[in-house]
């Protein structure tokens, strides 16, 4: 059922707004917007950020910002409706919340370096470029779930 509504989602977005679902942009025009406000030049002369800079909107106006920005208030309703309010920091017993936290920043950092470097976040490559048939996309979700398969075990004596 989920898979289904994830799949009328992603043809929505195709019929809608003529492209598919990915966050890593949302990221980027927000990026480009900060940056846009403390060095002006320099972000519309860099490549990478004047893609993410129209000139006739503001960066925040991207769509994918607002799909962002549902998302976080969509996980806020579900959690709020099941019940499940509050702060917590989910780890292994054995590992310190400094330690997750530590991690979890370094692990963010790499998964935003490599969706800048793969123009594409997962959700971009998998879903949209999967949706239709990108070679590059279909290879890149085999090579995560082989990844997530070969290391999973390492990480299951970890939470035992």
């Amino acid at each position: 059922l989920a898979g289904f509504g994830l799949g009328f989602v992603l043809l929505s977005a195709f019929v809608l707004m003529g492209r598919g679902l990915g966050a890593s942009g949302a990221f980027s025009s927000t990026v480009a917007w900060l940056v846009s406000l403390a060095a002006p030049g320099y972000a519309h002369s860099n490549e990478f950020l004047a893609r993410y800079l129209p000139e006739d909107a503001h960066p925040l106006k991207a769509w994918l910002v607002f799909e962002i920005a549902g998302v976080f208030a969509g996980a806020l309703l579900s959690g709020l409706l099941a019940g499940r309010r509050g702060v917590a920091v989910e780890k292994g017993p054995r590992i310190p919340v400094a330690t997750r936290l530590a991690l979890a920043f370094v692990g963010g950092a790499l998964m935003a370096f490599g969706a800048a470097f793969a123009r594409g976040c997962t959700s971009g490559q998998a879903l949209t470029g999967g949706s239709l048939l990108n070679l590059g996309s279909w290879v890149f979700m085999i090579c995560v779930f082989g990844g997530a398969y070969a290391v999973a075990p390492l990480f299951r004596r970890q939470w035992r």
